[in-house]
């Protein structure tokens, strides 16, 4: 007996087993649980199989009943906020078990996301317990079932907990599974059809597990009679309207190491001939330097458009709402809408380093610049406006003492904090030595606000390797974001 005892107290798998959970409560659940017509729902949801766990939105409106063939499901009209992209469409979805099984077709990749993570645990509650189905599950129960890992984690209900998210407060029941070394947990609400909020992990067998999905309840309402959706057009109409190329692969690439040399990177993009105000698509391949053939995990980047001093002029995770671009994998699939001017214009895949999606990276910021040629979008009705007036031109700065550039060079590499560093640039500003064009002054924000690209052009500008042009540009974007608090 000690012996088997001894053995399943070493064996994870086994260990996975024996949990078991429940809490003290009435009732159960499925998922559908009181689903109805008129239901309107607005996630934030990311899905492993989707971008890595790239965020979207998805605004759900239950618009009433739908035959399809001999069973009836519900119709639910969608849109989906993806980045620059809206998509609007239709999905159908199963009444013992809400899972999206139809609908338009340019919802797929997202129906899918949506079966994988809000609805994915009608894999084991359903609303129908007959004829092999899964059935109602009771809070009190031990487990409600397996997943399919290695070891066969119990999906269990662990704890009463009232939580609160963009939608309201909730008292919910956690159901919680250990994988890989982490606990997923999703948050439900008896009488609720869909849960509330989940943060889970994928299975790893050594290093840190990635996420697998997440998502979270933005907004609900009841009764909704009318679409909510009256006048959202999807970008695709707005692309075919434009005369934009919808049909192009990702066919011209760029296989570079970065300027030190301390990453490679092979960079698909489609079209071949971007336009204006259409779409682009890029595949990102961060690969080891040292091995053509090894992924880099972990990648901390971003996707710049920059001057000719290196200077940004526009960031797709800033666009997205986001610190950073995030890789777990080391391959990225990005969508943009081309906004730059017709001509030659400078993205920069900008690599901030490896580490967990919330560690700052140790190693230095290093960057692949990829000259791409905009054509003009023929189909772009051309407006002739009356002149306006210009901003007065950034005037030059000089006599700036030496421990300025010393303090941003410092501040760059971490030696001093924000603070010292903006009382410095304050001074400056102060005593007329540096003039910054009229800017409004934004909200005021926490310091932790403050981009990399910014630091990186501290220390340039301490350097000498950019001018004090570019770098009062970052001033007036620290000021216009109310990163920095400039008194008249």
């Amino acid at each position: 007996m000690a012996t088997l005892f001894l053995g399943a107290f070493l064996l994870p798998s086994a260990y996975a087993q024996f949990q078991a959970g429940g809490v003290d409560k009435e009732g159960s659940w499925y998922a559908g649980e009181g689903l109805k017509q008129g239901d309107f729902f607005s996630y934030n949801v990311c899905h492993v199989d989707y971008k890595e766990c790239a965020e979207f939105g998805l605004d759900m409106w239950i618009k009433g009943d739908k035959q399809v063939g001999t069973e009836t499901k519900w119709l639910a009209e969608a849109v989906v906020y993806d980045g620059n992209k809206v998509i609007v469409g239709e999905m159908e979805l199963g009444k013992i078990a809400p899972e999206p099984t139809g609908g338009s077709e340019s919802l797929g990749v997202y129906r899918g996301a949506f079966k994988s993570s809000v609805s994915w645990l009608s894999a084991f509650a359903t609303a129908d317990g007959s004829a092999g189905g899964k059935g109602p599950k009771e809070f009190s129960a031990k487990s409600w079932g397996k997943i399919g890992n290695i070891g066969g984690e119990q999906v269990v209900p662990t704890a009463l907990e009232t939580i609160t998210v963009p939608s309201g407060t909730w008292d919910t029941v956690l159901i919680s599974w250990k994988t890989g070394g982490a606990t997923s947990k999703v948050w439900i609400v008896d009488g609720f059809p869909f849960p509330v909020k989940a943060t889970t992990y994928t299975h790893v067998s050594e290093g840190i597990p990635p996420p697998e999905y997440r998502f979270t309840l933005l907004e609900y309402e009841e009764n909704v009679q009318q679409s909510p959706f009256t006048g959202i057009v999807s970008t695709d109409a707005e692309f075919d309207a434009l005369g934009c190329d919808a049909d192009f692969e990702k066919e011209i690439s760029v296989k570079k190491p970065t300027a030190n040399f301390d990453y490679q990177i092979h960079a698909f993009y489609g079209p071949e001939d971007p336009k204006q105000e259409c779409e682009m698509q890029w595949l990102i391949k961060f690969i080891s330097k040292y091995d053509d053939t090894e992924f880099l995990n972990q990648v901390q980047f971003d996707f710049l458009v920059v001057d000719d001093n290196l200077t940004p002029l526009r960031s797709i995770a800033q666009e997205e709402g986001r610190q950073f671009l995030y890789s777990p994998s080391g391959q990225y699939i990005l969508d943009m809408i081309v906004k730059e001017d017709p001509g030659n214009v400078n993205y920069v895949i900008w690599v901030y380093g490896l580490a967990p999606e919330g560690v700052v990276p140790s190693k230095a910021s290093d960057y692949l610049k990829i000259p791409v040629a905009i054509s003009p979008n023929e189909s772009k009705t051309t407006v002739t406006l009356p002149p306006v007036t210009t901003p007065p031109v950034v005037e030059p700065v000089t006599d700036i003492p030496p421990w300025i550039k010393n303090n941003a060079g410092w501040w760059a590499e971490g030696a001093i904090d924000d603070n010292a560093f903006v009382q410095g640039i304050q001074f400056l500003i102060k005593e007329g030595i540096m003039q910054i064009p009229p800017t409004a002054q934004g909200s005021s924000s926490s310091s932790n606000d403050i981009p990399p690209w910014i630091k990186n052009n501290a220390g340039w500008w301490a350097e000498g390797a950019i001018d004090d042009n570019a770098f009062v540009q970052g001033i007036q974007f620290l000021i216009k974001e109310g990163i920095m608090t400039i008194s008249s």
